[in-house]
Protein backbone atom coordinates (compact mmCIF):
# COMPACT_ATOMS: atom_id res chain seq x y z
CA UNK A 1 0.00 0.00 0.00
CA UNK A 2 1.10 3.76 -0.64
CA UNK A 3 0.11 6.47 1.23
CA UNK A 4 0.17 10.12 0.76
CA UNK A 5 0.67 12.74 3.70
CA UNK A 6 0.43 16.27 3.00
CA UNK A 7 1.79 18.86 4.98
CA UNK A 8 -0.35 21.87 6.67
CA UNK A 9 -2.33 22.92 3.49
CA UNK A 10 -2.86 26.79 4.16
CA UNK A 11 -5.60 28.54 2.91
CA UNK A 12 -8.28 28.74 0.11
CA UNK A 13 -5.17 28.98 -2.35
CA UNK A 14 -3.94 25.92 -0.64
CA UNK A 15 -7.24 23.90 -1.45
CA UNK A 16 -7.46 25.25 -4.77
CA UNK A 17 -4.04 23.83 -5.17
CA UNK A 18 -4.58 20.44 -4.31
CA UNK A 19 -7.98 20.46 -6.07
CA UNK A 20 -5.71 21.12 -9.41
CA UNK A 21 -2.98 19.00 -8.52
CA UNK A 22 -3.61 15.97 -6.32
CA UNK A 23 -5.90 13.80 -8.72
CA UNK A 24 -3.13 13.72 -11.07
CA UNK A 25 -0.61 13.20 -8.89
CA UNK A 26 -2.49 10.23 -6.95
CA UNK A 27 -2.69 8.76 -10.35
CA UNK A 28 0.53 8.98 -11.26
CA UNK A 29 2.34 7.59 -7.92
CA UNK A 30 -0.26 4.63 -7.49
CA UNK A 31 -1.24 5.90 -4.48
CA UNK A 32 -4.41 4.37 -2.39
CA UNK A 33 -4.33 6.51 0.70
CA UNK A 34 -4.01 10.15 1.12
CA UNK A 35 -4.33 12.20 4.34
CA UNK A 36 -3.47 16.05 4.64
CA UNK A 37 -3.74 18.35 7.91
CA UNK A 38 -5.76 21.01 7.35
CA UNK A 39 -5.96 23.42 10.19
CA UNK A 40 -4.76 26.21 8.63
CA UNK A 41 -6.79 25.75 5.32
CA UNK A 42 -9.68 28.26 5.73
CA UNK A 43 -8.75 32.05 4.63
CA UNK A 44 -6.70 33.98 7.38
CA UNK A 45 -6.39 31.13 9.59
CA UNK A 46 -8.06 27.98 11.26
CA UNK A 47 -10.42 25.12 9.58
CA UNK A 48 -14.15 25.58 8.19
CA UNK A 49 -16.27 23.42 7.06
CA UNK A 50 -16.18 24.45 3.10
CA UNK A 51 -11.89 23.93 3.30
CA UNK A 52 -12.55 20.60 4.96
CA UNK A 53 -15.32 19.63 1.95
CA UNK A 54 -12.66 21.39 -0.95
CA UNK A 55 -10.14 18.81 0.49
CA UNK A 56 -12.05 15.68 0.45
CA UNK A 57 -13.15 16.86 -3.02
CA UNK A 58 -9.26 17.03 -3.90
CA UNK A 59 -8.98 13.27 -2.76
CA UNK A 60 -8.19 13.40 0.66
CA UNK A 61 -9.57 10.16 2.69
CA UNK A 62 -8.67 12.11 5.83
CA UNK A 63 -8.15 15.21 7.40
CA UNK A 64 -5.72 15.92 10.74
CA UNK A 65 -5.47 19.51 12.41
CA UNK A 66 -3.89 20.74 15.43
CA UNK A 67 -3.93 23.67 17.51
CA UNK A 68 -5.78 25.93 14.84
CA UNK A 69 -8.53 23.58 15.43
CA UNK A 70 -11.26 25.73 17.31
CA UNK A 71 -10.13 29.31 15.59
CA UNK A 72 -13.53 29.30 13.92
CA UNK A 73 -16.43 28.60 15.88
CA UNK A 74 -18.34 26.98 12.61
CA UNK A 75 -16.03 24.02 13.45
CA UNK A 76 -17.22 22.57 16.18
CA UNK A 77 -20.60 21.17 15.03
CA UNK A 78 -18.93 19.42 12.21
CA UNK A 79 -16.59 17.47 14.10
CA UNK A 80 -19.13 16.26 15.63
CA UNK A 81 -20.69 15.04 12.55
CA UNK A 82 -19.41 11.28 11.26
CA UNK A 83 -16.80 12.89 9.12
CA UNK A 84 -13.21 11.98 7.90
CA UNK A 85 -11.79 14.73 10.39
CA UNK A 86 -9.90 14.26 13.98
CA UNK A 87 -8.55 16.99 16.13
CA UNK A 88 -5.54 16.26 18.30
CA UNK A 89 -6.65 13.87 20.80
CA UNK A 90 -5.23 15.37 23.67
CA UNK A 91 -7.86 18.07 24.49
CA UNK A 92 -9.75 17.57 27.67
CA UNK A 93 -12.56 15.36 27.36
CA UNK A 94 -15.22 17.24 26.20
CA UNK A 95 -14.07 19.10 23.42
CA UNK A 96 -15.55 18.51 20.00
CA UNK A 97 -14.88 16.06 17.55
CA UNK A 98 -12.31 12.91 18.00
CA UNK A 99 -8.86 12.58 18.16
CA UNK A 100 -8.65 9.25 16.42
CA UNK A 101 -10.35 7.87 13.00
CA UNK A 102 -10.24 4.78 10.87
CA UNK A 103 -9.90 5.04 6.92
CA UNK A 104 -11.60 1.79 5.87
CA UNK A 105 -10.32 0.95 2.44
CA UNK A 106 -12.07 -2.19 1.97
CA UNK A 107 -8.57 -4.84 2.11
CA UNK A 108 -7.03 -2.42 4.57
CA UNK A 109 -8.41 -0.95 7.67
CA UNK A 110 -5.77 2.29 8.72
CA UNK A 111 -5.51 4.08 11.87
CA UNK A 112 -5.31 7.58 12.46
CA UNK A 113 -4.00 9.33 15.59
CA UNK A 114 -3.64 13.27 15.47
CA UNK A 115 -1.37 14.30 18.82
CA UNK A 116 -0.59 18.06 19.76
CA UNK A 117 2.87 18.86 21.05
CA UNK A 118 3.07 20.94 24.76
CA UNK A 119 6.62 22.26 24.25
CA UNK A 120 6.20 26.12 23.06
CA UNK A 121 2.30 25.31 22.52
CA UNK A 122 -0.83 24.75 24.41
CA UNK A 123 -1.09 23.24 27.95
CA UNK A 124 -3.13 19.93 27.00
CA UNK A 125 -2.58 16.64 28.10
CA UNK A 126 0.63 15.06 28.45
CA UNK A 127 1.26 13.77 24.45
CA UNK A 128 3.41 10.63 25.59
CA UNK A 129 0.83 9.45 27.97
CA UNK A 130 -2.21 10.31 25.83
CA UNK A 131 -0.79 8.14 23.13
CA UNK A 132 -0.92 5.25 24.91
CA UNK A 133 -4.88 5.99 25.37
CA UNK A 134 -4.99 6.27 21.42
CA UNK A 135 -3.68 3.22 20.74
CA UNK A 136 -5.58 1.13 22.79
CA UNK A 137 -8.71 2.63 20.56
CA UNK A 138 -7.51 1.53 16.95
CA UNK A 139 -9.64 -1.73 16.70
CA UNK A 140 -6.84 -3.80 15.59
CA UNK A 141 -5.68 -2.15 12.74
CA UNK A 142 -1.99 -2.79 11.58
CA UNK A 143 -1.48 0.46 10.20
CA UNK A 144 -1.32 3.13 12.06
CA UNK A 145 -0.32 6.68 10.94
CA UNK A 146 0.57 9.50 13.87
CA UNK A 147 0.32 13.12 12.94
CA UNK A 148 2.24 14.71 15.69
CA UNK A 149 1.64 18.44 15.51
CA UNK A 150 4.15 19.85 17.89
CA UNK A 151 6.88 23.00 17.37
CA UNK A 152 9.63 21.51 19.27
CA UNK A 153 12.07 19.27 16.85
CA UNK A 154 13.26 17.71 19.98
CA UNK A 155 9.71 16.65 21.22
CA UNK A 156 8.66 15.09 17.41
CA UNK A 157 12.08 12.98 17.34
CA UNK A 158 11.68 11.99 20.83
CA UNK A 159 8.01 10.67 19.80
CA UNK A 160 9.39 9.39 16.92
CA UNK A 161 11.45 6.51 18.86
CA UNK A 162 8.98 6.47 21.62
CA UNK A 163 6.73 4.75 18.93
CA UNK A 164 8.63 3.31 16.90
CA UNK A 165 7.84 -0.69 16.13
CA UNK A 166 4.21 0.23 18.05
CA UNK A 167 2.54 2.90 14.62
CA UNK A 168 3.72 2.97 11.02
CA UNK A 169 4.67 6.03 10.80
CA UNK A 170 5.00 9.37 13.14
CA UNK A 171 5.01 12.24 11.14
CA UNK A 172 5.41 15.88 12.16
CA UNK A 173 3.55 19.14 11.47
CA UNK A 174 3.21 22.37 12.30
CA UNK A 175 6.03 24.21 11.57
CA UNK A 176 5.67 24.10 7.69
CA UNK A 177 8.77 24.19 6.91
CA UNK A 178 9.98 20.37 4.93
CA UNK A 179 12.81 18.76 7.26
CA UNK A 180 15.27 16.33 4.80
CA UNK A 181 15.48 13.77 7.75
CA UNK A 182 12.60 11.43 6.66
CA UNK A 183 13.74 8.03 8.13
CA UNK A 184 12.97 4.48 8.05
CA UNK A 185 13.53 4.39 12.26
CA UNK A 186 14.88 0.56 13.45
CA UNK A 187 11.77 -1.14 14.30
CA UNK A 188 9.96 0.09 11.08
CA UNK A 189 8.44 3.43 12.21
CA UNK A 190 8.63 5.84 9.17
CA UNK A 191 9.89 9.27 10.64
CA UNK A 192 9.85 12.80 9.14
CA UNK A 193 10.52 15.66 11.60
CA UNK A 194 8.07 17.85 9.34
CA UNK A 195 6.07 16.80 6.09
CA UNK A 196 6.19 20.78 4.81
CA UNK A 197 3.64 23.22 3.49
CA UNK A 198 1.39 23.29 0.90
CA UNK A 199 0.45 26.64 0.57
CA UNK A 200 2.41 29.92 -1.27
CA UNK A 201 5.85 29.77 -2.03
CA UNK A 202 7.24 32.98 -1.20
CA UNK A 203 5.62 33.57 2.47
CA UNK A 204 6.46 33.52 5.69
CA UNK A 205 4.86 30.04 6.88
CA UNK A 206 1.89 30.89 4.10
CA UNK A 207 1.73 34.19 5.20
CA UNK A 208 2.79 37.62 3.18
CA UNK A 209 6.23 38.27 4.34
CA UNK A 210 5.33 42.18 4.69
CA UNK A 211 2.78 41.51 7.48
CA UNK A 212 5.22 38.83 9.12
CA UNK A 213 7.83 41.44 9.30
CA UNK A 214 6.07 44.04 10.59
CA UNK A 215 4.91 42.23 13.42
CA UNK A 216 8.38 40.93 14.12
CA UNK A 217 9.33 44.73 13.52
CA UNK A 218 6.80 46.36 16.00
CA UNK A 219 6.03 43.51 18.00
CA UNK A 220 2.43 45.06 17.76
CA UNK A 221 -0.74 43.07 16.65
CA UNK A 222 -0.98 42.56 13.09
CA UNK A 223 -3.73 41.00 10.98
CA UNK A 224 -2.31 38.57 8.80
CA UNK A 225 -3.21 37.16 5.41
CA UNK A 226 -2.70 34.53 3.33
CA UNK A 227 0.32 35.33 0.38
CA UNK A 228 -0.58 34.89 -3.01
CA UNK A 229 1.75 33.77 -6.35
CA UNK A 230 2.84 30.40 -6.92
CA UNK A 231 1.88 27.26 -4.90
CA UNK A 232 3.72 23.96 -3.71
CA UNK A 233 2.59 20.85 -1.83
CA UNK A 234 4.70 19.52 0.22
CA UNK A 235 4.17 15.88 1.90
CA UNK A 236 5.69 12.82 2.02
CA UNK A 237 5.04 9.38 0.25
CA UNK A 238 5.08 6.20 2.50
CA UNK A 239 5.19 2.51 1.36
CA UNK A 240 3.74 0.33 3.70
CA UNK A 241 3.22 -3.66 4.23
CA UNK A 242 -0.10 -4.09 4.99
CA UNK A 243 0.59 -7.36 6.05
CA UNK A 244 2.36 -6.56 9.64
CA UNK A 245 1.79 -2.86 9.04
CA UNK A 246 5.66 -1.86 8.68
CA UNK A 247 6.90 0.98 6.70
CA UNK A 248 9.22 -0.31 4.06
CA UNK A 249 9.77 3.53 2.66
CA UNK A 250 9.54 7.48 2.92
CA UNK A 251 10.17 10.00 0.35
CA UNK A 252 9.58 13.56 0.52
CA UNK A 253 7.65 14.98 -2.16
CA UNK A 254 7.40 18.75 -3.27
CA UNK A 255 4.84 19.29 -5.97
CA UNK A 256 5.01 22.91 -7.81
Amino acid sequence: MRLLFLGDVVGEGGCNFILKKLPEFKRKNNIDVCIANGENSAKGNGVTPKSCEMMFDSGVDMITLGNHTFKRPEISDYLDRDVAVIRPYNYPEGAPGKGVGIIDKGRVRIAVINMLGTVFSEPLGNPFREIDKALEKIDGCKTVIVDFHAEATAEKRAMGFYLDGKVTAVLGTHTHIQTADEQILPKGTAYITDAGMTGPIQSVLGIEPSLTIQKFRTNLPVRFENATGDYEMDGCLIDIDEKNGKATAIERVKVK
